[in-house]
């Protein structure tokens, strides 16, 4: 397995991968998210490769299938002007194929984006992950990441 940057050949499988991803969210959270749908479509993804302000990272085997992502965006930071002023590395969407779940490809992954975030001067890595994804959870707090903040809501 290799990590590259995505290309448009990946696209049909970055969209099957989306569709896992959307799935999964789909049955935590049916009130927000539609089933049947992807976070992003393939002319998003044609337009978003190659641009390294929002970089698209792939797992790939040795055929060259995609078995993994990473959708990133770099941000400088503050929001405010109380803030010291960084950059992150924000991972908006990870998934590992669930055929290839088991064989470390998140690890990878996640190793491989600690080594580019500081290649491009990032000060951190940043995500969000939504509430009921135990899985997730536990990944990222394996892979050494903590709570930075907490976004509370009240459904009316």
């Amino acid at each position: 397995m290799r990590i590259r940057r995505a290309e448009v050949k990946d696209i049909e499988r970055l969209s099957d991968l989306l569709r896992q991803v959307l799935e999964l969210h789909a049955a935590i959270r049916p009130d927000i998210f539609i089933p049947g749908t992807t976070k992003y479509t393939p002319g998003e993804l044609e337009g978003m490769i190659g641009d390294d302000a929002r970089p698209i990272y792939a797992a790939v085997d040795e055929e060259d299938t995609v078995i993994g992502y990473a959708f990133c965006q770099l941000k400088e930071q503050p929001f405010t002007n109380n803030m010291v002023p960084f950059r992150s590395l924000f991972i908006d969407d990870l998934c590992v194929d669930a055929a290839a779940r088991g064989q470390h490809v998140g690890q990878t992954l996640f190793e491989y984006l600690k080594e580019e975030a500081r290649r491009l001067g990032c000060y951190e890595i940043t995500l969000n992950v939504w509430q009921g994804n135990t899985g997730a959870e536990r990944f990222y707090e394996k892979m050494g990441m903590k709570t930075k903040e907490r976004q509370l809501e009240l459904i009316l």
